[in-house]
Order: C-alpha cells, then sequence, then structure tokens
C-alpha cells in the first residue's frame, strides 16, 4: 500500500513535505549560526502565559490567513508585546511557509524558534539547524503510520545531535501515554484532530486528566483563541500555549499577543 493512501488530511501532508524535499524547498542558501536558545528554559522561566505564537499566513483549515506584514516584522512585534517563542511555519504547500520566512525571523529575534514543519526527513532537521531554528517539531502519528522515511526516535536522536530540541506532538490518549512513558522533556497536546481538523479545545484537558504529565512540559495547541482558553488550559495542567491563526487574522498583532500574554 502506499504511504499515501487514504483520503485524509495527514496523509496529503506528508506527501507535500515529500514532495517540498524532492523540489528542493529546504535547500538552505543562507546559513546561520547562533548559541541554541532553549523553549523549554523559555516556558519554565515565564511568569505570565508562555506564549509560542505561530508566524503563518495560510492553513489547511482556513486557507489564507493572512495576507500583509512581513514574517519579520511581525516576528518582531509579537515577541515585544510577550511571546516568549515563535512557531515559524515552513512548508510551502497549504501553509504558505519557506525556509527564507524562517531564516528572516532568525534575524530579526533573539526568541527560541520553532521549525514548524511536517518532519519526515532528516533532510528537515539539516535544514532547521542550518536556517537558524531551535527545536523541530515531530508529530507521533505520522511515526505510527510509518509515513516518514524513519523512526521517529531516530529523527528526535539526529536532532538532539543538531543541538535542536524536539517538540513531540501527539492528539490521542494512547499516543499520549507513550510519549510521558518514553519521557519526552516537551510534549505537544494538539487540540485539532489532523484527520478531519476538528478542533476540542477539552483534549487537552481530557489528556492530562487521565495521565497527568509526568516529568513532561506540557504544551497546548490550536483552538486557543482568548485569555479564557488559556486560563482553563492552565487549569486543566498545561505549561505553555501554542497561539497561531486567533493572532495572525487580527488586524493588531501586538494588541492580540499582550491580551494572551496577560492572560495569567
Amino acid at each position: 500500500m502506499s504511504r499515501f493512501a487514504g483520503p485524509d488530511t495527514l496523509q496529503r501532508l506528508v506527501e507535500n513535505s515529500f514532495k517540498a524535499i524532492d523540489e528542493g524547498a529546504y535547500e538552505v542558501r543562507q546559513k546561520l549560526t547562533h548559541d541554541a536558545i532553549s523553549l523549554r528554559k523559555a516556558i519554565l522561566g515565564c511568569r505570565h502565559a508562555p506564549l509560542i505564537t505561530e508566524v503563518k499566513f495560510s492553513s489547511p483549515s482556513r486557507g489564507q490567513i493572512r495576507q500583509s506584514g512581513s514574517p519579520a516584522q511581525i516576528a518582531a512585534e509579537m515577541v515585544r508585546s510577550g511571546a516568549i517563542g515563535l512557531s515559524v511555519l515552513t512548508q510551502p504547500y497549504m501553509f504558505d511557509g519557506s525556509m527564507d520566512n524562517l531564516i528572516s525571523v532568525r534575524r530579526a529575534v533573539a526568541a527560541p524558534i520553532l521549525m514548524k514543519d511536517i518532519t519526515v526527513s532528516e533532510v528537515q532537521i539539516d535544514a532547521a539547524k542550518q536556517a537558524g531554528a531551535d527545536c523541530i517539531l515531530l508529530i507521533k502519528t505520522v511515526f505510527d503510520r510509518n509515513l516518514a522515511e524513519s523512526s521517529m526516535e531516530k529523527l528526535f536522536d539526529y536532532a538532539a545531535k543538531k543541538e535542536l530540541q524536539v517538540l513531540v506532538e501527539v492528539h490521542t490518549g494512547q499516543e499520549y501515554e507513550q510519549v510521558l512513558h518514553a519521557g519526552y522533556e516537551m510534549v505537544g497536546i494538539n487540540n485539532r484532530n489532523l484527520a478531519d481538523l476538528k478542533v476540542d479545545l477539552a483534549n487537552t484537558e481530557r489528556l492530562l486528566k487521565k495521565y497527568g504529565k509526568g516529568k513532561s512540559t506540557i504544551i497546548s495547541e490550536s483552538g486557543i483563541s482568548k485569555p479564557a482558553d488559556i486560563q482553563y488550559l492552565r487549569k486543566a495542567g498545561a505549561d505553555a500555549f501554542l497561539v497561531g491563526t486567533s493572532i495572525m487574522e487580527t488586524g493588531n498583532v501586538s494588541a492580540k499577543v499582550a491580551e494572551l500574554f496577560n492572560a495569567l
């Protein structure tokens, strides 16, 4: 069976990653060097709501989100308004992301940067390091379905050798229980089901209530749009909050980030 068999969105996202690799989207011509910045330390040291704000212009669920503003300008506004980390989309298909966006953001801010992509290959991890990222994303479902070029453990170890932190993303209770048992330091609970793109903010609460969080730093992702969402998720046990669409679609990025940052 083809690794791309099936109609769901995750399959298409994985296919897009391999397509982008084949087309040279991860060939970084302007290599940057910088001392690694710990996203986890930034989360744990934040006195308000630890926000990882997302620089993305399109998404599979919403289509085009924003037309105006450069990635560097938007990222700088976000950090000035309280964001402790940035998530930068680098997937060209369905997200309008690029490695150039990541490079421009790295040059504009001193905050930790997560390269947000559907990571399936060492090629993307090499690109993350060369473009100045501090952290990469590994989505457990991708590996459970054997859609990547190697196992999650191998790509995790490869990233670690490059001095990149890893955010391991889960959606289901089974996935979450397994990554907790494995002892990953940073775990993202996605409130969006990548198969059908439906969002349920209570997903974070359900998983934390049933399984706890051990020694992991927990980041709640997707569906967060107002201070009450952050207060609810913190009460449920989340340590940090990844917020994209609700910030990028607003007319005043600075005000929206500050509003969410001061929720705690």
